[in-house]
């Protein structure tokens, strides 16, 4: 298993920023990976939800539905290719090529979106993320979400590495990492 590369900016090939302004927040992380997969594929096995990430998203709907913020919604159907406009699990596809694919959900109080990127030549798959605040709620709404983002993104992206029957079980990862973390 490769391990999971935090790094200091968002690749140059990305097009995630494109039209997205300035970002109050960003992270990027990469993994080397086969490029025999197309985007969509890889993109698919990183956003599947494991039971932890679902767990707490569910935690997460419940406390934003609170505050009149809008909930995650259910995964959409899985799909050979994800056109622009489509859902990609809980995400919306807002752009793509044959070599990225970006998603992105807005609210009132940030705006949010990622992406998975896949280099063939350097044989990697990198995931960034790019957060703008819309107002005072959205820092307040990242400060718990923050740590537990830079928890399950490394995760996440590991699972582009296995088959289904490879994986390594998530959930104690997770809790691994939180303990240490706290």
């Amino acid at each position: 298993m490769s391990k999971v590369v935090p790094l200091k900016k968002i690749p140059s090939k990305s097009i995630i920023m494109e039209g997205f302004g300035r970002a109050d927040y960003f992270d990027s992380y990469k993994v080397a990976q086969s490029a025999d997969l197309s985007v969509d594929k890889i993109a698919t096995e990183i956003f599947r939800m494991s039971d932890i990430v679902a767990v707490l998203m569910k935690i997460r709907d419940r406390i934003v539905r609170l505050f009149g913020l809008a909930a995650s919604g259910n995964e959409a159907p899985e799909r050979n290719y994800y056109p622009v406009g489509s859902r990609l699990m809980i995400f919306t596809v807002s752009a793509r090529n044959e070599n990225e694919i970006v998603m992105e959900e807005d609210d009132k109080h940030l705006k949010f979106r990622t992406s998975v990127l896949v280099d063939r030549e350097k044989s990697e798959v990198y995931l960034t993320t790019v957060v703008k605040y819309n107002s005072w709620g959205g820092r307040l709404y990242f400060i718990p979400v923050k740590p537990v983002h830079k928890i399950i993104v490394p995760l996440q992206l590991n699972r582009a590495q296995y088959n289904s029957e490879k994986r390594v079980p998530l959930r104690r990862k997770f809790c691994n990492k939180l303990i240490t973390y706290l």
